[in-house]
This record gives C-alpha cells, structure tokens and sequence, in this order.
C-alpha cells in the first residue's frame, strides 16, 4: 500500500464510504418500503419494483447480502484509514486513536446515519432503484450468503424465534386496515372514506341494529273495514306493507302497492282481493349480521323482511334501503316524517323520539350510549328506570342526562337529551 499515492488511498476511501452509504440506504429503504405500493408499480410494469418484490420475498437473504457487503467494505475502510494515519503521523497511539475516532466518525455521518434517513424518507422509489444493484450481488454470492444463513437459521432455532414469512408479514388486521383508512385523509374524499369505514363495522351490526320497530311501523290490519284500508293504502308513502289479521304476529302476508293500484278504484275492492294479492312475507332471526343480510336479500330476490326474535315474536321490519342507508347514510327525504336529522339548541339540547336507535343517536349526537342491551332510546331508559316513568322523569346514563317529556301508552313517545358536560361539540 505503500506504493499507492495518497490522493488514491484518500479517493479508495471516498469510494468506500459511498458504497457502504449505499448499503446502509438500501437496507433501509427496502426494509421501510410499502408493499401494496410496490405491487402496485409492479402490476403497471416497473421492473425495479417487481425486482424489490423479490428480493423481500426471502428477507433473510435480503438482509444477509446487504450485511456481508457492507460490514466487508468498512472492515476495509478501517484498515485504510490506519494505513492512511500510519503513513502521515506514524505508528504512535494518539495518531491510532485519532484515526479510530475519524473513521467511527466517517461511517456513522457518511455511511449510517445520513444515508439511511435519505432512504427511510424515500423508501418506495429508492428500494426499486437499490433492488438493479442488489438483485446481481446476491445470484454472485448466493452461496456465501446461503451459507451464512445457515448459521443464523441454526440460532434462531435454538432461541426459538420463528421466521416471518411473506404472508404473515403483509397481513393487517382489520382494526390496521380501519387505522389506514382514517389516515388516508389526502388521498379518499371524506363521504368515501366514511363508507369504507362503515364497513369495517358491518360485521358487528345486525339487523335487530337497523330495524324499524314494530310500534313505528306501517301495516294493514285485515280486521279493518274496507273504507279503512282504501283510506290507509291511498295515504300510505311505501310500496310494501306487511298485512296482519287482528294480531300483528299473525302476519299474511306483504302487500306490494303497485299491483294493488288497477284494482283499487274498482268496485269490487275487498278484503279477499287484498288477500289474492299478498306475497309471502320473509322472516329474519334478529342476530342477523347485516352484511350476510345484505347477501340474503339478493339471493333471494327480496326488499323487505320481518324481523323476529327466538320465540317467532316479531319485532319489526327492516329493508335493503335501511341497510344501504346503514353503509353510505340516509338518502331517503321524500316521505314527511322521516327527514332524520339531529342538532343540539342553543341551549345544548335536543328532542327526540323515543323509537330513536340508539346507534342512529350516538352517530349523530357524538354520544356513547350503551348498545349491547335494548336498541331504542325508549328501551334503554325503560331499562335504567326498572319502570315506565311518567312526563318530566330524568335520569343520567353514562355522562348523558335524559329528560322524559312524553309518556304514550306503555312506551316514552318523547325526551330531550342534553349534551354532555365533557362534549364540545
């Protein structure tokens, strides 16, 4: 080495540092890489992104070759810079020690830490680009490497740590996905990021969830004269009416409106006409999953079901458009009564019906009322109370004051929730 003029001994050891530095940022970059980012620029043909697939692919080859290659060549970089100090000051040990520090300091600033924030900062476009230098080097030392894993498979089998393999390692929970979507705030427009969020909760929704409550839902009553069900079907907004018979669990059937239309104004309209025209109703357990009940109506070409419990008690009726409604939000405003939206007063107040769900409420209101017991406003307050309380009864659920205001029958009609002390919005 002493041959060599020193401008080259210096130039070697520049040389050095940028390829150690080009390790350090490809194992960075490959490693802080996004994958479905990288299968996605592979599936629209780059090359340096299907290259990059492959080698993460075998992680620990990856690694092995990324490894040899750098700790090789500052293994070289420490002996150069010694010779390099021998030569200009000598064999004394200050001048070893200084040129221990220098070269501990050109490798952390030059060859570590420098590269791999480049590389963390720009993993996706720069692990694409090391993958054309790294692919060759390891098919050239893919027995070294080979080799040396053999060592390192050997320790990890004696410390009992399994190895990740490619499956395991891109997986995401859904609790990961739904975090995903949340951050994903530049890139998917508000109304689409709260669908795909929606669906995360579907599974855990049923349709006991989204029904609407035998008390506040329209039927026929077969009993009913004839003046009153020409009354009734000629003021009715819906296009399907379950019909009962004096009882509304001893249901006949579903009534589609518009067959009924040619025959309503003829004189011979009664009750055997409507029962000609019922089609048979459907029935749905209410622990139901929304989202197989989604699947069920479209296997079995239907719109509307009646919701029962394990005793065959029906308990209301839920529709595709309230489980769409439950996916993408409310859409239906043509039929009056039914404009569902929710504000607090000036006061810090708002007023509700007691048929309210609970879950309709608590994404309303901001609130956090229980859900694993009753589904109504009504319900939950009956439930807390242990009795039906008369107008002008408050209780407190959670950090929620409810006002009873009206008492109809045997179920609140209405009641007034006030915002929560600790709620700013």
């Amino acid at each position: 080495m002493d041959d060599i003029p020193l401008s080259a001994q210096l130039l070697l050891l520049a040389i050095l540092l940028i390829s150690s530095g080009f390790f350090s940022l490809a194992e960075t970059a490959m490693m802080a890489a996004n994958r479905y980012r990288l299968k996605s620029a592979a599936a629209q043909g780059s090359r340096g992104a299907q290259l990059a697939l492959q080698l993460l692919a075998n992680t620990e080859r990856l690694l092995g070759v990324v490894l040899l290659f750098n700790n090789l060549i500052n293994a070289a970089s420490a002996t150069l810079v010694s010779l390099i100090t021998i030569r200009l000051f000598g064999e004394d040990k200050w001048a070893l020690g200084l040129g221990t520090l220098a070269v501990t300091f050109l490798i952390l600033v030059f060859a570590e830490i420098t590269p791999k924030v480049i590389g963390a900062n720009h993993a996706d476009k720069l692990s694409a680009l090391a993958a054309y230098v790294l692919t060759p080097l390891l098919r050239a030392s893919y027995f070294v490497v080979g080799f040396i894993n053999l060592f390192v498979t050997a320790i990890l089998r004696l410390l009992r740590v399994k190895a990740i393999n490619e499956e395991t390692a891109q997986s995401l929970s859904p609790e990961e996905l739904r975090m995903m979507v949340l951050e994903s705030s530049h890139y998917i427009p508000p109304k689409h990021r709260s669908i795909l969020l929606n669906l995360f909760e579907l599974e855990e929704v049923t349709v006991e969830d989204v029904m609407v409550p035998r008390g506040a839902m329209e039927a026929l009553d077969l009993a009913s004269s004839e003046e009153q069900l020409r009354q009734q079907i000629a003021t009715s907004y819906h296009s399907r009416l379950p019909v009962f018979f004096e009882e509304p669990n001893n249901v006949l059937g579903i009534l589609h409106q518009r067959r009924l239309l040619p025959r309503l104004l003829e004189q011979d309209f009664n009750h055997e006409t409507l029962r000609e025209l019922l089609a048979p109703a459907y029935f749905i357990p209410a622990n139901t999953p929304v989202y197989s009940q989604l699947q069920f109506f479209q296997e079995n070409h239907q719109r509307l079901g009646l919701v029962v419990d394990e005793y065959g008690e029906m308990l209301g009726l839920v529709t595709l458009e309230d489980i769409i409604e439950e996916l993408i939000g409310k859409f239906t405003t043509s039929v009056p009564g039914t404009d569902r939206r929710l504000k607090w007063d000036d006061n810090g107040s708002v007023t509700v019906d007691g048929s309210r769900s609970l879950r309709e409420l608590n994404r309303l209101l901001g609130l956090n009322l229980p859900l694993e017991g009753p589904k109504t406003l009504n319900g939950l307050v009956l439930e807390q109370l242990e009795d039906i309380p008369e107008s002008g009864v408050s209780v407190k659920i959670g950090n929620v004051p409810i006002e009873v205001l009206q008492r109809e029958d045997r179920r609140i009609k209405t009641a007034r929730i006030f915002r929560p002390q600790d709620k700013t919005t």
